[in-house]
């Protein structure tokens, strides 16, 4: 398989999707305010997202003139299992062991298994560019948040396991996408996903949990609402269409935008610091996605 030649489409889409979804972890603490378990909260946000999912499946289109079997439809139900639910989940059994500075240093390893996997099962080649950008934003992930690392978890090793399979999770799911989505089309492919995603999230309760879901204020409701719209059904869609334009391994090296537009977010929204070691990681990183967005001079 070739890798996909760089667009600027697929660049802007990516970077918004990234921020919308680094959106959701400053709604998650406002949500938090109000005394919420974390499998309530992901339970809310699939729940107001499913209808707008299964109203987009029912009216859009797939390309005919592309075969799918059944198998293909087998991939999706897999890929839409691991990809929001498992690594979802994974990420935050993990958080129960591990501070969130080591979460997020390890979780950004998968740019890393994105480009690997490609490569075994796609045989897709992998570039000296694409080396040096991943380089580059992995050492501005560790720059930024190894000061928030403290090794002192009894669990550590459990906590940095749990992480790590998130991270596995999510990076076969980009994988699979890139995949899947010429024979779905972007739109049919991540609402299938989601679909399948989010029934695993309700299954989850209804099967373990079970607890009041309806004595919640009237005001986290609006932001679930909003966690919904903008930073999962919006972003969704728009990281099918990078992956289909740009490719996987691109679009997971731009991804690693994403905690650095968490930090602005919360700098702007939660009032939290924004220190110059982490506008410093956050500058190495944006150098990085600069040279896998870059075209190679001729």
């Amino acid at each position: 398989m070739q890798n996909k030649k760089l667009s600027t489409y697929g660049i802007i889409f990516a970077i918004t999707g990234i921020v919308l979804f680094s959106a959701k972890a400053v709604l998650v603490k406002l949500a938090y305010r109000y005394t919420i378990s974390s499998e309530h909260l992901l339970l809310f946000r699939m729940l107001f997202s499913l209808p707008f999912y299964l109203v987009i499946a029912v009216f859009s289109k797939r390309d005919t003139t592309v075969k799918t079997t059944y198998r293909d439809y087998l991939w999706i139900v897999f890929f839409g299992f691991i990809g929001y639910y498992l690594a979802s989940y994974f990420d935050f059994l993990g958080l129960q062991y591990i501070k969130a500075g080591l979460e997020r240093i390890i979780l950004f390893l998968y740019p890393t298994l994105v480009i690997i996997i490609s490569r075994i099962f796609l045989k897709d080649k992998i570039s000296q560019r694409q080396l040096m950008a991943m380089m580059l934003t992995y050492i501005g992930v560790v720059i930024t948040f190894w000061g928030e690392v403290r090794l002192d978890s009894q669990n550590l090793y459990l906590g940095g396991f749990l992480i790590f399979l998130s991270a596995l999770t999510y990076a076969i799911y980009i994988v699979g996408s890139g995949w899947l989505i010429p024979k779905f089309g972007v739109v049919v492919f991540t609402s299938y996903a989601m679909i399948v995603s989010s029934m695993c999230i309700i299954l989850q309760y209804l099967i373990f949990d079970r607890g009041d879901i309806l004595g919640y204020p009237l005001e986290l409701y609006i932001i679930c609402l909003v966690m919904a719209v903008f930073s999962t059904i919006i972003p969704s869609y728009l990281v099918s269409a990078s992956i289909a334009k740009i490719g996987a391994s691109n679009f997971s090296i731009i991804a690693s935008l994403g905690p650095f537009s968490t930090i602005i977010l919360a700098y702007l929204f939660l009032d939290e610091n924004l220190s110059l070691i982490q506008i410093t990681g956050a500058g190495i990183v944006i150098l990085g996605i600069y040279i896998v967005s870059s075209k190679p001079k001729s």
